[in-house]
């Protein structure tokens, strides 16, 4: 019965030597839970997703055993590849909205683990036995629900690893063959793509814990045009660090009207400086403009559209980079790999 926690990875440098090789998708977890028509998607903090994807809501009811607990992510299919911001985009508080999206973009859920089918609890039997399991109650499932690719050869994996990040995904999974399903607990493997860039530094934004504080860096690259784009943050600080970070970087404070991004500056009929979140309406991003003189270096996985995908991490400055040298060319750029080379029937046509 949900709700459910699902098991964990924890990252690592390089693939384990054997175990079970499964493409990392970059999109929300999710634990499935069928019985008869009733359908019910969990998500990975245990929060109910069901409302926000009713045509999956559909598929699951359709191709799904009468009675299971699916483990598996929610992902949105282009005809390029995944769309994570998309994906986040359906999340939205408005019953309308949520329908209208559901046709416009619609979802797919690829399984990875089959948690109990009937009256079968199979949390306790090994993997091998449930990836067995999984395949035989969904060999007969069709789009938008799919089963994940996962091989035993490690030299497939790596591969798989050099060449699926062209579709969106996120990297491989390692599961032991004889591991048991435990909730909440990584004892999963994940290897992620690891990189760095140079990036300009244009603003801060003020910590929770007060005014005098640094809570994260805004992160600037120069694009062909020579307009400074926006491509992420460094968020993660000491609290001794954030304190002196503030007063560090307070030489370069300076206004909108003298920023690139002067454009953030812009000012609401409210009266207030409003520059919220496409996701969270209420969620205020207003930050402190910086002259754009200071280069960091940073790691970064990898690049959603022309933004970081993640927070990127903070790992030394740059006094011997001029900012104007800090361009997307420095960027890896993967080659682009069909979805349905990856699993057939998974990219929505063009």
């Amino acid at each position: 019965m949900p709700p459910v926690q699902p098991m964990l990875a924890r990252p690592v440098p390089d693939l384990p030597a054997a175990g079970c090789y499964e493409p990392k998708w970059d999109g929300f977890r999710s634990i499935v839970f069928r019985d008869g028509d009733e359908v019910e998607i969990g998500s990975r903090n245990e929060r109910p997703m069901t409302r926000y994807f009713p045509e999956l809501v559909a598929a699951l009811r359709s191709e799904l055993p009468v009675r299971c607990v699916v483990d598996g992510e929610i992902v949105l299919p282009t005809p390029h590849g995944l769309d994570f911001e998309a994906l986040q985009l359906r999340l939205h508080p408005a019953a309308s909205r949520v329908a209208l999206l559901a046709g416009r973009t619609p979802a797919a859920f690829i399984a990875f683990d089959l948690l109990a089918i009937g009256d079968e609890n199979l949390t306790g039997r090994p993997f091998a036995y449930r990836r067995e399991r999984l395949e035989r109650a969904l060999r007969d499932a069709r789009p938008p629900v799919h089963v994940t690719p996962a091989t035993t050869d490690r030299a497939l994996a790596l591969r798989w690893f050099e060449i699926f990040e062209g579709a969106g995904l996120d990297g491989v999974i390692a599961k032991p063959l004889d591991g048991l399903y435990e909730p909440d607990r990584r004892v999963m493997f994940k290897v992620k793509h690891v990189r760095t860039a140079d990036c300009v530094v244009a603003g801060y934004r003020t910590h929770k814990s007060g005014p005098d504080r640094v809570g994260s860096l805004l992160l600037g690259l120069y694009a062909e045009d020579g307009s400074l784009a926006s491509v992420g943050v460094i968020g993660a600080f000491p609290m001794a660090q954030r304190a002196a970070l503030f007063a560090d970087l307070q030489p370069l404070v300076t206004t909108f009207d003298r920023h690139p991004w002067s454009w953030a500056g812009q000012v609401a009929p409210t009266g207030q400086r409003e520059y919220g979140s496409r996701w969270n309406a209420g969620k205020d991003l207003s930050f402190v403009p910086l002259r754009p003189e200071r280069v960091v270096e940073v790691r970064y996985d990898h690049m959603e559209g022309n933004r970081f995908r993640h927070t990127a991490q903070f790992v030394r400055w740059r006094p011997d980079r001029t900012p104007r040298s800090c361009t997307f060319a420095q960027l890896d750029r993967p080659v682009s790999v069909d979805l349905n080379d990856i699993v057939p029937g998974l990219r929505p046509p063009a």
